[in-house]
């Protein structure tokens, strides 16, 4: 009767607090007034009902916001009225490593055999902090990820190897640095390889690296300051860069390729070269299907291209769209090609006819010579063939004079494509006596494909007489 009495009374010392204060405070005595319920205590915490993901669900009409804690997933989960929800940050993802300092890294470099870290493929490392490697990173088909490249750094300070293996991967978001030593060693297994590498920083390395034998490299976003030597490209099918920063404080030659490629792009960004060799490398590519560099800005004082083109004064093979402030622009839409008919002043070819008609049509003869070719090539006498990879118009001009060699004969000219007359550009001109001199300009569009070629052709329309040509200019651009 004394243990009920006194429960009668504590509960009545709660209700009236509850009463007077609406309020409950556990481990307080002055809870909060805009609580309810105020628990306060360092050395324990609120354990909310645990049970399996079965049990959750299996709950009969759940109150908005009942709160349990789901076992199997170890997650917080919350009914919304109508679903159950995960905490916003209490959902882990899966596959996932954050590497805070190098120990966190244990597990990869027991997997490399204590030679390298082998990531784990398909995991995503984030790193956070400065981690100073050990050894170097095997990618492994992992994703490598920075939130802030000022701050998340991956250094290699003995000289060693930031990345090397055969196998592809994702680096993003990082800073990288290994003085005296090498940031990329990769090299392909198969030539099928895929590595992404974007939005990260290069900075204060021995040397860039080299990758190779590799389907797909896509290096974007990314700034190279103060590298002893630049990067090598060797046998890559697809190489796409986009958005980088070359700094003048950066040595050696910048990006060298070599061997085998499908396609190299290269889009925005600046190189700014002072004392390095040279930006680009091209001298040793042995095949390349389509190349392109556009809107990359090339300054400084020193050499831009370490290149070998067919046309005196450019860099490139017609391979490749070159369109950047900085370097001559090299494009199949400026191809241009001439000839000029070479004779001495006052002498010239004599060319005759057989018939009148189509069928005394024939090439005008004599020697001829080229002083601007890009894209063209002077294929003979009076013939500039096209070389370049892009089928469009160009406009064709041609100027002669002649001395007639009998009177009252009168002469068509034309251009020719491919050995055939293009009739729209004919022009009809009569030598009044004999040794009259004429002249004439011929002029059309002409679409030109790799390989066609463009000649200037005569025609006797009437007369019996032949022509002894002075002079001859055919310009295509």
């Amino acid at each position: 009767m004394k243990n009920l009495n006194y429960s009668i009374v504590l509960l009545f010392f709660v209700l009236f607090q509850m009463n007077s204060y609406s309020q409950v405070g556990i481990g307080t005595t002055d809870p909060h007034i805009s609580s309810v319920l105020e628990m306060e205590s360092t050395t324990q915490g609120v354990l909310t009902p645990r049970m399996t993901t079965l049990q959750r669900v299996a709950i009969a009409t759940p109150a908005d916001g009942l709160l349990v804690f789901d076992i199997d997933e170890s997650v917080f989960y919350f009914y919304n009225g109508t679903s159950w929800v995960p905490l916003e940050g209490a959902e882990k993802r899966d596959n996932y490593k954050l590497v805070k300092s190098v120990a966190d890294l244990a597990d990869e470099l027991a997997a490399g055999g204590g030679a390298e870290y082998l990531l784990t493929t398909d995991f995503m490392y984030e790193i956070n902090g400065q981690i100073t490697l050990a050894a170097p990173i095997n990618l492994n088909g992992a994703y490598l990820i920075g939130e802030d490249t000022n701050e998340d750094i991956l250094v290699n300070s003995a000289g060693g190897t930031i990345f090397e293996g055969a196998t592809g991967g994702s680096i993003r978001g990082l800073t990288l640095t290994a003085p005296g030593g090498t940031v990329f060693n990769l090299s392909g297994s198969s030539g099928t390889e895929r590595l992404v590498f974007r939005d990260c920083v290069v900075l204060s390395s021995g040397s860039v690296g080299s990758i190779s034998t590799y389907g797909l490299v896509f290096v974007s976003i990314v700034q190279f300051v103060n590298n002893s030597a630049g990067i090598t490209y060797e046998d890559i099918n697809q190489l796409l860069l986009n958005s980088e920063g070359w700094a003048s404080n950066n040595g050696g030659v910048y990006e060298t390729f070599i061997g085998d490629f499908e396609i190299i792009t290269k889009q925005g960004g600046f190189s700014e070269v002072i004392s390095a060799t040279a930006a680009i490398d091209i001298t040793g590519i042995t095949s390349l299907i389509d190349g392109g560099i556009h809107i990359v800005d090339f300054y400084g004082s020193g050499n831009y291209i370490n290149g070998s083109s067919p046309y005196a004064g450019y860099n490139f093979t017609n391979n490749w769209d070159i369109n950047s402030p900085g370097i001559p622009v090299e494009t199949d839409g400026v191809a241009t090609g001439d000839i000029n008919f070479s004779a001495a002043v006052g002498s010239g070819t004599s060319i005759s006819f057989t018939g009148t008609g189509t069928s005394s049509r024939k090439k005008i003869s004599g020697t001829t010579v080229s002083n601007s070719l890009f894209r063209f090539a002077k294929d003979g006498n009076n013939r500039i063939t096209y070389e370049g990879k892009k089928t469009r118009y160009f406009g064709i001009t041609a100027s002669l004079s002649f001395q007639g060699d009998t009177n009252r004969t009168i002469f068509i000219f034309y251009l020719a494509k491919n050995g055939s007359v293009i009739d729209q550009t004919k022009v009809y001109r009569e030598n009044g006596a004999n040794e009259d001199v004429g002249a004439a300009a011929v002029v059309g569009t002409v679409e030109l494909s790799e390989g066609d070629y463009v000649e200037v052709w005569a025609e006797r329309w009437s007369g019996s007489g032949g022509l002894i040509l002075v002079s001859l200019n055919l310009i295509a651009r």
